[in-house]
């Protein structure tokens, strides 16, 4: 993979700030062509989301949703991918890539959880005075000629 036109020479593999996060293990992986938040099954734990190779799948996370890619690394297994940075030509040097990382799983796992939304209240049954003249006409009232 080093002879990728968009390999950066200045980088090497190297994993940051993986921990266990809902029965998952999650951290980045820096590399010489992505910076990506990476979701791994841990043994005993829950599995990932099922999915197939190559689709698209949401892990919650600290501030939010992250669409993740579905991935299998050989010798690994199942590993869900969210790009963060590609190519790495932003980066001068390996230790600004992993500051960067280190910055982003601070951001990421220091933030609340965003709240989920109320779910929509549910509009009053339809009665027959509204049926026939519209949801302007209410009990009691006349409805609006046309």
């Amino acid at each position: 993979m080093r002879d990728l036109p968009i390999a950066h020479p200045g980088l090497r593999v190297e994993t940051v700030g993986f921990r266990i996060d809902d029965g998952r293990a999650v951290g980045i992986v820096v590399t010489p062509w992505c910076l990506n938040l990476v979701f791994a099954a841990v043994p005993g734990g829950p599995p990932l989301p099922l999915a197939p190779v190559g689709a698209t799948v949401v892990h919650a996370l600290g501030d939010g949703a992250y669409e993740a890619v579905v991935g299998d690394l050989a010798g690994f297994g199942r590993l869900d991918a969210v790009s963060l940075f590609s190519p790495m030509d932003v980066f001068a040097d390996a230790d600004s890539a992993r500051a960067t990382a280190e910055a982003a799983l601070e951001a990421i796992f220091a933030a609340d959880p965003v709240p989920q939304p109320e779910p929509p209240a549910r509009p009053s049954a339809l009665d027959r005075r509204a049926l026939l003249f519209g949801r302007r006409a209410a009990p009691g009232g006349e409805a609006p000629c046309p």
